[in-house]
């Protein structure tokens, strides 16, 4: 009986195909990984130096309660964006037969990117410095973010290691959950035909290889911020690098079927819920970057409110004026467009400069909507490029402009824009976006190329005219019994 049961064994190993047994692998692999650094570390553990230093119903002495209770709810705010905001918003647009296969790559998206997260990503964008040119920091150490000491410290972030009045898990919880929405942010390129075996590899990688090293030049003041460029929120780092790796990855996957490629959603007013919850959640994303409960805070909420009232004023006039009737989609895109535009300088500019943001968001992504997207021959199913690209694109280099000195001096003393005479900060704002476009492009496309000698990029035209229930056993909406 052993020796049937070997060999019935045998035979099943052998009708696999050579690219199950590589995912069975890699997935083997990927476990003793994480199994080996559990181990390494539980063998070298030792007790945090510091246990004694506080008793336990104390406050440490750096810690600003109001801060951290600020960061855990704006972080909290942005995590909503992802979960329920985003996938609803994109649910809606997308069609019904696939709006189960939507909501499924923004949640898998969200789990995936906190373990990796966790295990290496964090300290990788944020850490101390691993990779250094001269004294530009430029790569972190992409060590875990789970050990106690770790875990119990003041936070503090990047070369210069620049510390908070918040514990290190507010940190690692916040910058995360920004990690987490910008792969959700792109999917909306590919929905409808993107293989979810490749999107589940994809997904980590490019959280890896991508988000971190942008995070750590940026946010963490890695070399781009050495030299003086500046990201509020993510307006480069999340929005244009999401729009980039839209067309890299719309190029790679190739297009919907035929059939499917105009765009008609099945359900607008899901739209209108998940955007009404990623306009209020942004602002914990805008209000949450100070880190603390600070003047800025409060001015860069304030700024996010106006410029994506703005947005869609602007944007809902010219449909008036060139389409002859307003549309709700078109406001709901406005509203993300004035959002992503007025992140990367919403605790830089003021009120005037917001408003500025908000219309040129209104306008510029609208024409890049309605003139340049249809004549790029991708398909960018969603319009991620010009909601998030283009939109990130011009409030980045509008901060380079309009930063006002007497708003950056509560959390960037010194930054100064073009319109206030510093004119090198709107060239550096330049710079640092033509080198976002110059690293994400190639990566992004390389990386699915890469998982295509593995897996397809792109679901069977069988399981495409089906949908949910072909590629995942189950459907969104069920209009039966």
């Amino acid at each position: 009986m052993a020796s049937s049961g070997r060999v019935s064994l045998h035979s099943r190993l052998a009708v696999l195909s050579s690219r199950r047994r590589l995912v069975l692998l890699v997935s083997v692999a990927f476990l003793v990984v994480v199994w080996s650094i559990l181990a390494v570390r539980a063998a070298t553990y030792q007790p945090p130096s510091n246990l004694d230093k506080y008793p336990a119903s104390s406050i440490p002495p750096w810690l600003d309660t109001g801060s951290n209770a600020w960061m855990l709810t704006a972080a909290t705010l942005v995590g909503l964006m992802s979960l329920p905001g985003l996938a609803i918003f994109y649910g809606g647009l997308a069609k019904k037969r696939f709006i189960l296969n939507t909501l499924f790559m923004i949640f898998y998206a969200y789990a995936s990117v906190l373990l990796v997260w966790l295990l290496f990503g964090y300290n990788f964008g944020f850490g101390k410095p691993g990779v250094k040119i001269g004294d530009y920091g430029i790569l972190g150490i992409p060590t875990p973010a789970l050990d106690a000491s770790f875990l119990g410290s003041q936070a503090a972030i990047g070369p210069a290691q620049v510390s908070y009045n918040i514990p290190m898990p507010s940190m690692v919880f916040f910058q995360f959950v920004f990690a987490a929405i910008t792969p959700g942010l792109f999917a909306g390129a590919v929905i409808e035909r993107i293989s979810f075996k490749a999107w589940m590899i994809f997904v980590p990688l490019w959280s890896l290889l991508v988000y971190s090293p942008l995070a750590y030049w940026l946010f963490a003041g890695g070399w781009l911020n050495q030299l003086g460029a500046v990201d509020f929120s993510g307006g480069y780092v999340i929005h244009l690098s999401a729009g980039i790796t839209a067309l890299a990855a719309a190029l790679a996957v190739g297009p919907r079927l035929a059939s499917d490629r105009r765009i008609k959603p099945h359900n607008v007013t899901l739209v209108f819920i998940g955007a009404g919850i990623l306009w209020l959640g942004w602002n914990g994303f805008n209000g949450g970057d100070p880190y603390g409960a600070t003047i800025d805070a409060a001015i860069a909420v304030l700024n996010t409110e106006l410029a994506g009232a703005t947005s869609v004023i602007a944007w809902m006039l010219l449909d008036m004026k060139f389409k002859h009737k307003p549309t709700l989609i078109g406001a709901t895109t406005a509203a993300v467009t004035g959002l992503v535009a007025i992140t990367p300088a919403a605790g830089y500019v003021n009120g005037w400069g917001a408003l500025i943001i908000g219309i040129a968001a209104g306008t510029i992504p609208w024409a890049a909507t309605e003139k340049l997207a249809p004549r790029l021959k991708l398909d960018d199913a969603l319009g991620v490029f010009p909601a998030h690209g283009v939109a990130g694109l011009t409030g980045g280099l509008l901060a380079g402009i309009l930063a006002d000195p007497a708003v950056t001096q509560f959390v960037y003393p010194g930054l100064t824009g073009a319109l206030y005479g510093n004119l090198y900060e709107l060239g550096i704002q330049a710079l640092a976006a033509l080198v976002v476009v110059a690293y994400v492009f190639p990566v992004s496309y390389a990386l699915l190329k890469v998982i295509s000698r593995f897996t397809p990029l792109k679901e069977s035209e069988e399981k495409l005219k089906v949908g949910d229930a072909a590629i995942h056993g189950e459907i969104g909406i069920d209009l039966g019994d």
